[in-house]
């Protein structure tokens, strides 16, 4: 059950060239679950010495939680390794939750919760393939644009917003004053529709001959 829960969830992430893929999912679920059968058979195993010595109930103890405890913190610190901080950009955040939720897999299928097991695998695939087909949340991003003939290149700019349903939330701007230009620098806090995105947008306005540089910037709170 781990093998074939965890290979299906790591085969998605592979599918997309995500750092963990279908190994290191089967690797986490069935470490996870070897680790509760683990803690299974201690707690079983103490059970069995108290029923055949009573006066144990008072040396022996045990904790079915302790192992897997190790397991939660543990993972967290696996996951960490498939998150990449660049000045742009966070990526695999979702492979990291993905292998911390497989490890949960793993504890589940390990106790002997396969209902609680079958039911979440279901809830992760839909979460990872589905939900953002049904949800569509607008995004935002900054739009940092540099051109020349400030005049003529603003016009634009605001008639190709205005055409695509593109909403400006905040703009800065910025110029550098060189010995016979200038180069003007805007940057865009926007909104964009479902139908369009930031590729698109770059694309197009990349095409027209006074902009010199189009790139997105983190939005800073």
């Amino acid at each position: 059950m781990a093998l074939i829960f965890g290979g299906i969830i790591g085969s998605e992430r592979e599918r997309k060239n995500k750092p963990a893929g279908i190994r290191t999912h089967v690797l986490v679920c069935v470490g996870a679950t070897i680790i509760s059968l683990i803690q299974l058979k201690i707690c079983y195993d103490a059970i069995d010495l108290i029923r055949l010595d009573s006066s144990l109930i008072s040396v022996i103890k045990f904790d079915q939680s302790r192992l897997i405890a190790q397991i939660v913190s543990g993972v967290g610190f696996l996951g960490a390794g498939t998150i990449i901080v660049t000045k742009k950009n966070v990526v695999g955040l979702t492979t990291a939750a993905t292998m911390w939720t497989v490890s949960a897999l793993g504890i589940a299928i390990g106790m002997g919760y396969y209902k609680i097991a079958a039911l979440s695998f279901i809830l992760i695939l839909f979460s990872l393939i589905f939900i953002s087909k049904f949800i569509k949340v607008p995004t935002r991003k900054n739009l940092e644009v540099q051109y020349v003939h400030r005049q003529q290149t603003k016009e634009f700019l605001i008639q190709y917003f205005d055409e695509n349903n593109i909403e400006i939330n905040q703009v800065t701007f910025n110029v550098e004053i060189y010995e016979d230009y200038k180069i003007y620098q805007n940057v865009y806090g926007i909104s964009i529709p479902n139908n369009k995105t930031y590729a698109e947008i770059i694309e197009d306005l990349s095409f027209f001959k006074n902009i010199t540089k189009i790139r997105l910037v983190d939005v800073l709170n």
